[in-house]
Parts: structure tokens; C-alpha cells; sequence
């Protein structure tokens, strides 16, 4: 895929300093010139403004997902009904995760109540370091679909560009023959992934606050798998933690996967402004009112990147702002339904690992 050329004026220079940064507070010559245009739009129109009272409703409703969960786990006991209720727990273990997503983006609250929100949410009801998140989050943020900067590239066996499959093991390359469909069979083990990598980021001290992260991870794990064993028989406990972890990282998968699978792939230093930067690397999903709740705001994914800040009840209010500047700008902007967001990320899958199946050599179609 070929880059177009940036808007920003001037000689074109890497931005690499934007890591954990809200963009539509930083300077001009930062972001560039037509995002700080549209950023101050977006700021008059007032859709930056904290709301954090409109976020209790949606707490309250995820703690009666999670409450319900537990309330059926005790009143069905020992039977293989349970592994109903473990579906259940990981649909809402997955719409917890929403929250920890806005409070480290600081779009729900600000300074040590977000801190706490993302503490709960993803370290005692999900045993995921927010820590470790929130630097992945950011870094991925800044640098999306860029297979040498973006984190969230580098962790998937899948590839985005042929460039990367050298660097697979037997299995892995295997697997990127098939990714196309084999990507998606395995985000039944996107949650335990997760766990695991929190875990390696905890022992070997990547976290600012590891005590606390690593006291409310254990305590996630004696509570949630002394009360499986303690009510299931040993069979059952087992079956119940492999279903409520796969229907978790499915949820989790097929919520992120649409967002810039398919999309410009680059690699290198970054020279884009933050609005080509953002816009050309991501995919919206339709909004519903439906598709909103099941993505948690995320289908808005194009506003979303370029305004991490922003309260997720103002994304849908931000979209046609955002739309009409960049057909202003002459910029694309991609927006498709729910199916065809999934087919164009098999397809892309599909294409980019074609020459593994003919086995032929290894091509580079980043953008430089």
C-alpha cells in the first residue's frame, strides 16, 4: 500500500514523542496543522469536556453483568449448566474491559480515581496488568499499523506485511499460511495471552506500581479459582475456566480485529501528521445501537484514534465533524458494515500471506 503524501506543511520530520500524550492538547507543529484545525472544531463543539457522571449509568449496568454472573455461578452449584454462566461471565468480563479502556485513556476520570477504575476492572475482575495496558495502549496509539513501532503488531503471530515471516518459528509460519482463518480460531486464547503477558511484565518489573498490581492479580486469581474448584468438581472447574477465557478472548478479538487489520500497513520512523496518521490506518464499523453497545464505542474507531480523550458518548456526535473535514482535506476516510469489516480483514489476511502459500519469496508492501 502507497502512503499519500502528508498535509503538514513544511519538511516532513518523525513524530515520535506523542506516546501517552493527549493530541488535541498538543501543539500545532506536534500534530500538524490541519488536525489542530480540527481539534479546536471539536473543542468548541465542547465534545472534549470531561463527563464522568455520564459513565455511572454504565458502571452500574456492568456491575449487574457481573453480579448476575456470580449470583447464577453460586445458585446453579455443581452442574454442566455452568458453563452457560461461564459464557456469561466472560461476555461481561470483556464489557469490563471497556472500563478499564476509558480510564486509561482518561476519558471517564482523571488523576487517581481513573487509576482506580483501571486497577479494578482489569487487575481484579480480569487478572490483566493495567500497567502493562496502558503503555501497550499508548504506544499502539501513536503508531498505528506500523510493523516496527506498533505493539500490537508485534505480538500477534499473525502477519501484516511478508516482511515479518521470516522471523516465525515452524508453527508460527503455519499458521500464516491459514491466517485468514486460523487468526480468528485463535482468539480463543487472546485472554489467557493476556494474563500471561501482564505476568512477564510484572516479574520482570516493567510496571510503575507492581506491588499493588501484583497483589490485586493474585487476589483475581485465589478468589476466582478457589471459588471455581471450590463449588465445581475438578472436570467441570477446568471446563468452566476454558469457556469463560475463550468466549472472553473471542469478544476481545472480534472487537479489535475490524479496527485496522487491512488498513495502510507502514513501518519506519513516523512522518505522518497525526490526522493522515489515524485516519488512513483505521476502519469504523457502522454504528447501531447495537453495534455501539457491543463495541463499547470502539466501531467509532477513526474518532476514537484521533481523540483517545473523548468521553465515548460523544464519538458518535464527533463522526460526521470528522467525516466532513476529511473530504474537505481530500483524505479517506472508511467507514463499512458489521460482515464486511470482517471479510475485508480475512481478505487482507489472505492476501498478504499468499506468497507463504506459494512459497515464494519474502516481499515488503509497507509503506516506507
Amino acid at each position: 500500500m502507497q502512503a499519500k503524501q502528508s498535509l503538514s506543511k513544511g519538511p516532513v520530520t518523525p513524530r515520535s514523542g506523542l506516546v501517552g500524550v493527549d493530541p488535541a492538547r498538543a501543539s500545532a507543529r506536534d500534530v500538524g496543522n490541519h488536525f489542530a484545525e480540527l481539534a479546536k472544531e471539536i473543542r468548541a463543539a465542547g465534545l472534549l469536556d470531561l463527563a464522568p457522571r455520564r459513565y455511572y449509568s454504565r458502571l452500574a449496568l456492568n456491575t449487574g453483568l457481573l453480579v448476575a454472573g456470580l449470583v447464577a455461578f453460586f445458585l446453579v452449584g455443581d452442574s454442566w449448566w455452568q458453563l452457560g454462566v461461564a459464557a456469561w461471565l466472560g461476555l461481561s468480563c470483556a464489557q469490563s474491559a471497556f472500563m478499564w479502556h476509558d480510564a486509561g485513556h482518561k476519558a471517564m476520570f482523571r488523576g487517581r480515581w481513573a487509576t482506580a477504575m483501571g486497577l479494578v476492572h482489569a487487575n481484579l475482575i480480569n487478572g490483566v496488568s493495567y500497567g502493562w495496558w496502558v503503555n501497550h495502549h499508548n504506544r499502539h496509539h501513536s503508531f498505528p499499523n506500523n510493523i516496527d513501532l506498533d505493539p500490537d503488531i508485534g505480538r500477534r503471530t499473525a502477519i501484516f506485511d511478508m516482511s515479518q515471516y521470516g522471523s516465525r518459528t515452524r508453527w508460527q509460519r503455519f499458521v500464516v499460511r491459514h491466517q485468514h482463518v486460523l487468526f480468528f480460531v485463535l482468539l480463543v486464547f487472546e485472554g489467557y495471552k493476556m494474563r500471561r503477558t501482564s505476568l512477564i511484565a510484572l516479574f520482570r518489573s516493567r510496571l510503575r506500581q507492581p506491588v499493588v498490581e501484583g497483589l490485586l492479580i493474585l487476589a483475581n486469581m485465589v478468589i476466582y479459582l478457589g471459588a471455581v474448584f471450590l463449588v465445581l468438581s475438578p472436570l467441570k472447574a477446568v471446563a468452566f475456566v476454558a469457556v469463560q477465557h475463550a468466549v472472553l478472548g473471542v469478544y476481545f478479538g472480534l472487537i479489535f480485529a475490524p479496527n485496522h487489520k487491512g488498513m495502510e500497513v507502514r513501518d519506519g520512523d513516523e512522518s505522518l501528521d497525526w490526522l493522515e496518521r489515524q485516519v488512513l490506518t483505521s476502519r469504523n464499523i457502522r454504528p447501531s445501537t447495537l453495534v455501539d453497545f457491543l463495541y463499547g464505542g470502539l466501531n467509532y474507531q477513526v474518532e476514537h484514534h484521533l481523540f483517545p480523550t473523548m468521553p465515548r458518548m460523544n464519538l458518535g456526535r464527533c463522526r460526521p465533524i470528522v467525516q466532513r473535514y476529511c473530504a474537505r482535506q481530500g483524505i479517506p476516510y472508511r467507514e463499512v458494515g458489521l460482515v464486511e469489516s470482517y471479510q475485508e480483514v480475512a481478505s487482507f489476511l489472505h492476501e498478504v500471506s499468499e506468497p507463504a502459500r506459494r512459497g515464494g519469496p519474502v516481499v515488503t508492501t509497507s509503506t516506507p
